[in-house]
């Protein structure tokens, strides 16, 4: 049996990579990636800590499922977004994306 240390070790790592991409990362797509690693990250905690602490009901289980869907939400609304402002301004940079300012 894998000691659940191994899997908070993994999440951080996957975490800490999903992180590292948001904050470096210039492009939008290579953002919403990075965000996609951190949900990842936070299902795994989930299920793992699940599983050891009381795998006799399914709330991790449910828990991980309403994450998933919402990376789902997500990733369409991203995705959406990241079009139509590239039809708009011609680039996914996000430095170069302020509509927002005055």
């Amino acid at each position: 049996m894998i000691p659940l240390s191994w899997y908070l070790i993994l999440a951080a790592g996957l975490f800490s990579v999903g992180l590292y991409g948001v904050l470096s990362r210039k492009n939008a797509v290579g953002i919403l990636m990075g965000i996609e690693l951190m949900l990842n990250a936070a299902n795994i905690n989930l299920v793992a800590f699940w599983r050891y602490v009381d795998s006799d009901s399914i709330a991790g289980q449910a828990f991980a499922i309403i994450v998933f869907a919402v990376a789902a939400a997500e990733v369409a609304v991203g995705l959406a977004l990241v079009i139509s402002v590239y039809r708009l301004r011609k680039t996914v940079a996000a430095d170069e994306i302020d509509m927002l300012k005055w």
